[in-house]
């Protein structure tokens, strides 16, 4: 199975018609079907890792100021209890516990909603371990790699460039922005993983595009899983909101 990248950005994606929703979509249509999900969403932290092992995970709306449209939608895809188990296995049960609370957040669901809107195929969300060093998360991501010839699709949703605090809503990007995203766009190109877990080295405009890394983190796990001759392509190549990138990859 392929590997995928979103920056999943503003919640109302999962309902507006817009460039983005429209281009997972399309994205959704050309995967292979996949058996299983394992998502990577910036919006679970957790001390410790943990995996979602719920036979029905609900749909957590994690946000607020949005119209009730988007707090109506849900998205009742099964869980996989023995894809937490699978998963458990190869992160190490003294790493990773199951979890029988959290659900499917919006960082998960907002994206899933387009490109596999039958909610069929179930999903299981692995958690951000706050205690980890970025080269840490990448480690454990490239753990995963035996699930992609298991036909489970790895999800990974974030945002390279993410900054609330400077949001400004308009369909254009501030200049530092889209400057940065074009340098963590040519590292990633250019495979130089290194400097992509040392991000704190990037240069001066790090702290405004990554204040925290929760949105930047997932894309470490997607990196992790590409094998050394695996294309990637960019789709979304966009930054929005003044300081929200977009952009997105599938690795495979």
């Amino acid at each position: 199975m392929p590997v995928l990248f979103v920056g999943h950005g503003n919640p109302m994606n999962a309902i507006e018609d817009n460039e983005f929703s429209r281009e997972w979509a399309a994205v959704g249509k050309k995967l292979p079907p996949p058996k299983l999900i394992l998502a990577i969403s910036a919006h679970w932290e957790s001390e410790g890792a943990q995996v979602t092992a719920l036979p029905k995970p609900r749909t957590i709306h994690d946000f607020y100021g949005f119209p009730p449209e988007l707090f109506a939608v849900q998205y009742p895809a099964p869980g996989a209890p023995e894809l937490a188990r699978r998963v458990r296995a190869l992160l190490g049960a003294e790493v990773v516990t199951l979890d029988q609370a959290w659900g499917l957040d919006h960082g998960t669901w907002s994206v899933l909603v387009r490109m596999f809107p039958k909610a069929e195929v179930p999903v299981v969300q692995l958690s951000l371990n706050r205690r980890l060093a970025p080269a840490e998360h990448y480690a454990l991501g490239g753990k995963l790699a035996a699930l992609r010839a298991e036909g489970v699709l790895v999800l990974c949703s974030g945002n390279i460039v993410h900054n609330l605090r400077l949001l400004e809503w308009g369909d254009r990007g501030f200049d530092w922005a889209e400057a940065f995203d074009r340098k963590l766009a040519a590292l990633i190109e250019a495979r130089d993983h290194a400097a992509l877990m040392d991000y704190a080295k990037l240069g001066p405009e790090t702290l405004r595009a990554i204040p925290t890394n929760e949105h930047y983190l997932p894309l470490l796990y997607a990196l992790a899983l590409r094998g050394p001759a695996e294309p990637l392509k960019f789709f979304a190549e966009k930054v929005a909101l003044g300081s929200i990138s977009m952009r997105s990859f599938q690795v495979g």
